[in-house]
């Protein structure tokens, strides 16, 4: 299907890979689309988008790659970008607007696996289960006694930053803890349930446990920074299942090694893979691969909304999904 192209527009279209992906999604894009992969050598990828780049109609990537606006540029006949996950801040989306590029993500679908992760972590730095397991293997608990005790879960005062669809339902679940959830947004979200704080620092003084589940970009670059986690204190845990970005880490690893917050339980982090090696000598401390939406049923319900919204797309330029909506190419 390569050169299906969108209704009124002569252009070929050819769908490209931008970054890794699933291998079942990356099989298909080449099986059934014939798509072409964008190579990691810059010179190859040079002499690749010269050759190619007025070609590619659809590029196919994920929240941990994404399209700059560099890229958008070398591909001028570019309509789409579908993204596989619901992050997309790896894309540039102000170019893509001007650009008349239409943006895809693939919300819902994985929000429960997300909410799960966070309340997950929230119990596993609490409690430290994954400490105390690394205890018992190390063979402490017949030579050194019981586990020292930890904290208390439910009935805990929460604070969410971004109460989009995750947040909501990481909400949803701590309500069954007993937790006292409070929220700060870019704007109050109607009928919420939840109290509305105005500022991070003014909700991370409130709580003992803050939650991150906003959006990454520059909008909420380093929005957790050191004022916050301040505010927080040496009694508060931090839960971050947004973005790395999203927080300030050398201000992060910095509270956590000099105790001045409690601990902290992560699925994200700055430049991922890396992780600060501070970070792995903590025991207060959870971390995880960015395996929120990691689960079978999840990421195979992402992979059948990123293939929806590519042949949607190819077939009628339209999205089933849009972040940004394509400009009708006539």
């Amino acid at each position: 299907m390569p050169t299906t192209p969108v209704p009124g527009d002569r252009t070929p279209r050819r769908v490209l890979q931008v970054g890794p992906l699933k291998p079942s999604l990356s099989e298909t894009l080449r099986s059934t689309y014939d798509a072409l992969e964008l190579p990691d050598d810059q010179q190859a990828r040079t002499e690749f988008l010269d050759r190619f780049g007025a070609d590619v109609g659809a590029v196919v990537t994920s929240g941990r790659t994404g399209v700059d606006a560099e890229l958008m540029a070398a591909l001028p006949n570019l309509g789409a970008v579908v993204n596989f996950g619901v992050g997309y801040d790896t894309t540039d989306v102000d170019a893509a607007r001007e650009r008349g590029v239409g943006v895809s993500n693939t919300p819902d679908v994985l929000t429960d696996c997300v909410a799960d992760t966070a309340v997950g972590l929230l119990i596993d730095t609490m409690r430290q289960f994954s400490a105390a397991d690394r205890y018992l293997r190390a063979g402490h608990w017949p030579v050194d006694g019981n586990y020292p005790l930890t904290r208390q879960v439910s009935n805990r005062k929460v604070g969410i930053i971004g109460l989009g669809r995750i947040g909501s339902a990481i909400a949803k679940r701590l309500n069954a803890f007993g937790c006292t959830i409070s929220y700060h947004n870019r704007h109050v979200v109607d009928d919420s349930p939840y109290e509305y704080v105005g500022s991070p620092v003014e909700l991370a003084r409130r709580v003992d446990v803050l939650v991150i589940a906003a959006a990454g970009g520059s909008g909420t670059a380093k929005l957790v920074g050191a004022d916050v986690l301040e505010a927080l204190g040496p009694d508060g845990y931090l839960i971050n299942i947004a973005r790395g970005s999203v927080v300030d880490e050398p201000a992060l690893v910095r509270a956590l090694t000099e105790g001045r917050i409690a601990g902290a339980g992560l699925d994200v982090f700055a430049e991922e893979p890396e992780v600060p090696v501070e970070l792995l000598r903590l025991d207060n401390v959870v971390l995880l691969p960015h395996v929120g939406s990691g689960t079978v049923e999840t990421r195979a319900a992402m992979e059948a909304l990123t293939l929806r919204n590519l042949e949607e797309f190819l077939a009628n330029g339209r999205l089933v999904t849009p972040v940004v909506e394509p400009a009708v190419r006539v």
